[in-house]
């Protein structure tokens, strides 16, 4: 079955999907952006989830490129899918960490016998991630891994973001 992408402008914190995917740091504690609205949303909980998950070395419980799962608590979402993208430095290894968050994330959606995802445009805030290149990385990643999920939306808080989102997927 082919997956439904959607490109939507909109708020993360309010797709009704299996699980919503959070921009976060390594911490995995909340911060700015995406992950503080998503934190805010959810409840404190939520962070009492992230803190329960192991440090997998000294302050660091999702390296970058990985992605861990909690449950959404007061989200719409039932899930949080929190992915660490890189900040970008103009390296070509930077693709590979971004690609690398998305694909981690898909995987964990599937692991859990989810159909639905919402993302949000990983790295592209504070990380500093060009939007043109990030929404290429996602679109190939998506069109080799979506097989599993009926449902694949990128939910994009800007205009211009949306923009190039919606280019990407044409």
């Amino acid at each position: 079955m082919t997956p439904r992408v959607h490109i939507l402008r909109g708020d993360l914190t309010r797709e009704a999907v299996d699980s919503i995917v959070n921009a976060a740091n390594r911490r995995m504690l909340g911060g700015g952006g995406v992950d503080g609205a998503i934190h805010r949303a959810a409840g404190p909980a939520l962070l009492e989830a992230c803190r329960a998950i192991p440090e997998v070395q000294p302050g660091i419980r999702c390296p970058t490129g990985e992605a861990r799962i909690t449950p959404g608590f007061e989200l719409p979402a039932r899930h949080v899918i929190h992915t660490v993208g890189p900040v970008y430095r103009g390296r070509p290894h930077d693709a590979e960490l971004l690609a690398s968050a998305f694909r981690s994330s898909l995987e964990l959606a599937v692991a859990h016998e989810l159909k639905s995802i919402a993302f949000p445009a990983i790295s592209c805030g504070v990380y500093g991630y060009p939007v043109e290149d990030a929404a290429a990385v996602s679109a190939a990643v998506v069109r080799e891994h979506a097989w599993a999920l009926d449902d694949i939306r990128f939910v994009l808080f800007s205009v211009d973001v949306f923009t190039t989102w919606s280019h990407a997927f044409e």
